[in-house]
């Protein structure tokens, strides 16, 4: 499952949860603690999803977005209770 982030780094604590309506669609926002410095939010953003999503981190990959604020990410698992979760985080 493919799924659009919002993140925002240099948060005062990581959260998942929340929607933004960008260009590309409706996004789940992030926000992570890491400043967005060689790659440290990117991976902060990658952990906070997998928690987030009660998936492995290895199950979580960056498709695009390395060092935009918008990123897509693949999670592998459950269509069902993904989709579940994604819905639940964006409200």
């Amino acid at each position: 499952m493919r799924i659009l982030l919002r993140v925002k780094p240099g948060a005062s604590r990581t959260a998942v949860g929340g929607r933004y309506d960008g260009p590309a669609g409706p996004a789940l926002v992030v926000a992570v603690a890491a400043r967005a410095v060689e790659g440290q939010a990117t991976k902060a953003v990658l952990q906070a999803v997998a928690t987030a999503f009660g998936v492995r981190p290895s199950a979580v990959t960056l498709v695009r977005g390395a060092t935009s604020r918008d990123k897509l990410v693949e999670i592998h698992g459950d269509e069902t209770a993904l989709q579940s979760r994604l819905e639940s985080l964006r409200d």
